[in-house]
């Protein structure tokens, strides 16, 4: 199924920009590794912003949420948390259509900037005791401007890293935006463990929390100096076509890639963010680890997971796309279950640290090309919003609420629930990765050179 202009000619490439700017055939493998090096600093940025917020919410939960019962304030910082996710189907229809009709440069800029502005916000945000509910309320608006450029961010990026990828090499290139992805988690985890070395749990709770906001706030500005060097990769042709940034012609042409897309994207998230940003507060409140202790692990965990991405980038363009997406499957559906029981009941930091970084392995197979295998069922004149708005609907739903629907389970008393609830939606990843199509025969970047 193909729109009669993508039909017409091939989905537009980086390949092929030696023909498009003199500057990039001059140098051309220099040109890609700064605009590997310039859209991957934005994109660590926005989600070492993002997910600042995960890390320290154990902190501020008093601040914005008073109570006697940590759960529940847990649980209301949680939804805080999903509700920004929510935005992102928003972000994502919004900046994937300003990619596609006025160029991916152009919209990875404005969704920096806004990151920028909601960090800068939560960073400077009085508390409850100050202004009473409008504090909670202002928390809410800033993290809903933030999952707005979140989701704008995930489609544009790896839209971007994958037109610019090297033949042949797509899946190595294309893991650096979860390199850059996981690197902003390990960022934000590095730098409350910083934070916390130098103040007791007071002084956190007090005013701490707001430094790694104001960190990232200023780490914006670093990002978008960056961001204006970039060369475009769409072309003027794609931008101007009738279908640019179409959604209607997305659901009349490319139906079942957008409807893949969400089936293994729901399991994908679900599972990522359980293994990440969830497992701090799993860590605390089910395995009994004091916070310092389980912000180190995590710390050590994410920066193995975050190394670790090339080697499945390569490995996929070695084997293809969809035996690592049937690797991923496979194997989450096998062992969550065993090993969330298994870190319920950990002796140690050592092992937690082993048995958390077996999961991501497993979920490697899947995050390393995450962006590519979407890249690849688009064409060029609608990729981006293809990308983004899939991603961004099933990410909403099931990673943005992972952290709520863990907790509810939890303090309902039937938190086993859960790991069954994930190892599910990691069956339906499973059946539909088996039907997805191979890219080394097929795909819309195929022309340009996919493995």
């Amino acid at each position: 199924m193909t729109s009669s202009v993508s039909a017409a000619r091939p989905a537009a490439s980086a390949d092929h920009l030696a023909s498009q700017d003199p500057t990039i055939a001059a140098y051309d493998n220099k040109a890609r590794i700064r605009a590997i090096i310039g859209s991957s600093s934005g994109n660590l940025v926005e989600w070492y912003d993002f997910y600042a917020y995960a890390f320290t919410a154990i902190y501020f939960k008093d601040v914005f949420f008073p109570g006697s019962d940590p759960t529940v304030q847990l649980i209301n910082t949680a939804a805080v948390f999903a509700i920004g996710f929510l935005m992102r189907p928003i972000g994502g229809w919004l900046f994937g259509r300003v990619a596609d009709k006025h160029g991916r440069k152009a919209s990875m800029l404005i969704s920096v900037t806004m990151m920028c502005a909601g960090s800068l916000v939560i960073a400077m945000l009085p508390t409850y005791g100050q202004i009473g509910i409008l504090a909670p309320v202002l928390l809410l608006l800033a993290r809903m401007v933030q999952g707005l450029s979140v989701g704008g961010e995930y489609g544009t990026s790896a839209t971007y890293m994958s037109e610019v990828a090297l033949k042949g090499k797509r899946g190595f290139y294309g893991s650096f935006q979860y390199v850059t992805l996981i690197g902003g988690q390990l960022l934000a985890s590095l730098v409350v463990v910083l934070v916390t070395l130098g103040l007791d749990d007071a002084a956190m709770t007090a005013w701490g929390w707001r430094i790694p906001f104001l960190i990232g706030a200023a780490a914006a500005v670093v990002a978008l100096y960056l961001r204006r060097s970039l060369h475009e990769t769409s072309t003027a042709q794609t931008r101007g076509a009738r279908e640019a940034g179409s959604m209607a012609a997305i659901w009349r042409d490319h139906r079942r890639a957008f409807l893949t897309v969400l089936g293994y994207t729901a399991g994908g998230s679900l599972i990522f963010y359980t293994f990440t940003t969830y497992m701090q507060k799993y860590l605390v409140n089910t395995a009994h680890m004091d916070k310092k202790t389980a912000n180190v692990v995590m710390t050590a965990v994410l920066f193995t997971y975050m190394v670790v991405q090339p080697l499945f980038g390569i490995f996929a363009d070695r084997f293809g796309r969809k035996t690592a997406m049937l690797l991923f499957g496979a194997s989450t559906t096998l062992l969550t279950v065993p090993l969330l029981h298994a870190i319920a009941g950990v002796q140690g930091p050592v092992a937690a640290y082993l048995l958390i970084t077996a999961a991501l392995l497993c979920v490697s197979f899947y995050t390393s090309i995450s962006g590519l295998v979407k890249a690849e069922m688009f064409p060029a004149e609608v990729r981006a919003l293809g990308v983004g708005l899939s991603y961004a609907i099933a990410n909403a739903v099931f990673g943005g609420s992972a952290e709520f629907v863990a907790l509810t389970f939890k303090d309902a008393g039937v938190e086993t629930w859960f790991f069954w609830y994930v190892t599910v939606m990691c069956g339906i990843a499973l059946l539909t990765s088996l039907q997805m199509p191979d890219s080394r025969r097929s795909g819309y970047l195929q022309g340009d050179g996919t493995a």
